[in-house]
């Protein structure tokens, strides 16, 4: 691709680094960047700087906050022992959608994935240990999508709490193997939730 601009290419080669955005792609949101007000630019850059910069991870469950307690983990009205562990804040996200669950989140930041050089270490997986190990924890949801990795995941979580006095359950296999929590619909994934079965009977299925 020709570009008759270095400063251009430079921003289509950026865009270009974004998930799903190719160079055509890239090109075509730059350019309609170009035109735009100036200022419309400017707030765009503006807000990416500001989270960049402002963002933090909740001190209890690590989701994405703009404080150091996040919404869900502060308010009175959630069930605190009742833990749903989950990748990111995008199944956070599906899962509040569906209104379905009043307890706490476990943001693990990934998945257990040695293909890609992920092991348990670079996951926030210890915290959770912690609070097991503390009492904190009634029941843990593993709500992890029912992928390789997931099941690894779940499964490597469960082992290493496995001496508390904890019990374990996942959602309900409603969800179709392989798929993220946030492409599944709200009903479906409100459903897995509410009939989520005991961690220990999917190891046998």
């Amino acid at each position: 691709m020709e570009f008759s601009s270095k400063l251009l290419e430079k921003a289509v080669d950026e865009m270009s680094q974004l998930p799903g955005v190719g160079k055509r792609t890239a090109l075509r949101l730059v350019l309609h960047l170009l035109g735009q007000p100036k200022e419309n630019t400017f707030q765009l850059a503006e807000a990416l700087n500001t989270m960049r910069n402002d963002i933090k991870f909740c001190k209890n469950c690590n989701n994405i906050s703009d404080t150091d307690l996040c919404e869900i983990c502060s308010n009175p009205n959630r069930v605190e022992d009742v833990i749903c562990v989950v990748e990111d804040i995008r199944d956070v996200m599906a899962i509040e959608n569906t209104s379905s669950f009043k307890g706490l989140y476990h943001v693990l930041g990934g998945k257990i994935s040695p293909m890609d050089g992920v092991g348990p270490n670079d996951l926030n997986i210890e915290p959770l240990v912690q609070k097991a190990r503390e009492g904190k924890i009634k029941e843990l949801i593993f709500a992890l999508g029912s992928t390789m990795e997931g099941d690894t995941t779940n499964f490597y979580i469960y082992k290493q709490i496995q001496e508390f006095n904890i019990t374990t359950s996942t959602i309900a296999r409603g969800i179709s193997v392989g798929n993220e929590l946030e492409y599944t619909d709200e009903i479906t994934l409100g459903r897995s939730i509410i009939n989520r079965i005991p961690f220990e009977t999917s190891l046998k299925s």
